[in-house]
């Protein structure tokens, strides 16, 4: 059911359970203030800033989650899966019990009526698009959770709820009686990050799943997910960072994932080029400066900025981690399959987010070693390759490409007498 076409400031209504906390212009520069912390590698001091807070303010409850969310998205681990989950759960109650009630009355007369401007204060609509990203993350965390149906279903329904949220929000915005609030641009910020978010995911679905969820309610335009987002960074915003990093990953890895063939580095490296200045050692900007450079084909170039990004932080092992991917991938380039062995074999020790694929990759480079070149102990190429197989894992019940073509590759080296992968290091048939 829609929940309003629009809003007004007005003063806070008092609630009972609410303990007298900062204004919400207040909550918002001190999340700012954590951000700041974040991007700089203080990733504990971020933490511990937000934390005294997110029982009462659901703006520390949410960004606090976030950071938790992005820690189990790169460590995979089961515990910080779990951890995250549940601050995101608590984060979302916390959204609820902000955003306007209806009574059933109201719910009967909004079949008629739909709500007018003057029933909505600013933190009630704010609470609306906390609400939206608390379901949309907590879905990413269900998926990556468990892979039985249900657990999928679930992930199902919050994902539709807030699509349908940030599809009233977005036609608030745009409605000409939209009224802009104290806070307008970071409201405004969250979404044009929901809305773009949803848009260009969607529409890079293949066109038969895509006509599946059309079908039920959901439909995505590129261009129209990527101009929220441009627009969303480019708006001084809470959440114009998200957008970059949105569209950075855009430019620099689903384009080629995906094979679409739009690669726009120049725009990469126009959102980029601000965030780089200003944190100049901050880590998630210097693995985008990386992969930019990866990209153009400047591998040592490449290595450099991502032999910086681990330099500048010890405190989160993860964003190590997605460097050795890339630094492998960059010595492969360059035909140097000892050093490509060395960030494969520290993958495959210290990341649980593919192991057949780290692995795989072991064996690959071992079987590209000259008679001259030092083999590790213990470490067999055929071994590693026949051990594949048994490590596979699946996310949203689905198992990963890299995986699948990896276990296909090993199938070779099962028969008593393997028959060898020709090059592959450079994944060859």
């Amino acid at each position: 059911m829609a929940f309003l076409t629009t809003w007004k400031r007005e003063a806070p209504r008092k609630r009972d359970f609410r303990s007298p906390v900062s204004s919400l212009h207040e909550a918002l520069d001190q999340c700012m203030t954590a951000l700041d912390l974040f991007l700089t590698n203080q990733f504990s001091e971020a933490l511990s800033y937000l934390k005294p807070r997110t029982k009462e303010s659901m703006y520390h409850s949410l960004t606090y989650a976030t950071i938790l969310e992005m820690q189990a998205m790169m460590t995979f681990d089961p515990q910080d899966i779990l951890l995250a989950g549940n601050m995101m759960k608590e984060a979302q109650s916390l959204c609820q019990r902000h955003r306007r009630k209806s009574s059933v009355s109201d719910s009967f007369s909004n079949l008629v009526h739909r709500p007018t401007m003057d029933q909505f204060t600013e933190e009630e609509i704010h609470a609306e698009v906390c609400y939206a990203e608390c379901l949309l993350q907590r879905a990413a965390l269900t998926f990556l959770q468990d892979e039985n149906m249900v657990s999928f279903i679930k992930g199902g329904i919050k994902v539709r709820n807030s699509y349908q949220t940030y599809k009233e929000l977005d036609s608030l915005v745009q409605s000409s009686q939209y009224c802009k609030g104290e806070n307008h641009r970071h409201f405004e910020g969250g979404v044009k990050l929901g809305v773009g978010a949803f848009n260009l995911t969607l529409s890079m679905l293949p066109t038969r799943i895509l006509r599946l969820l059309e079908f039920v309610g959901f439909s995505g335009n590129k261009d129209y997910g990527l101009l929220q987002l441009e627009e969303g960074a480019n708006g001084h915003s809470f959440r114009a960072v998200l957008c970059v990093m949105l569209l950075l990953c855009y430019h620099t890895f689903l384009t080629f994932v995906l094979g679409t063939g739009n690669v726009n580095i120049e725009e990469a490296e126009k959102l980029l080029k601000p965030y780089l200045n200003r944190y100049p050692k901050g880590a998630i900007f210097l693995f985008f400066a990386g992969r930019i450079e990866a990209i153009k084909g400047n591998i040592d170039a490449a290595i450099q900025r991502f032999e910086e990004c681990c330099e500048a932080q010890q405190h989160w092992k993860q964003f190590h981690h997605m460097c050795y991917w890339e630094l492998m991938w960059c010595f492969t380039y360059k035909g140097q399959w000892q050093m490509a062995f060395f960030y494969a074999d520290l993958l495959s020790k210290e990341n649980s987010w593919s192991k057949a694929t780290y692995i795989y990759m072991k064996a690959a480079y071992l079987s590209m070693f000259g008679k001259e070149d030092y083999k590790p102990f213990g470490d067999d190429e055929v071994e590693l390759f026949r051990a594949v197989p048994g490590l596979k894992l699946k996310i949203a019940g689905k198992s990963l490409p890299t995986e699948k073509f990896a276990i296909r590759k090993s199938r070779r080296y099962l028969s008593p007498n393997p028959i060898s992968l020709p090059i592959p290091a450079l994944m060859g048939n």
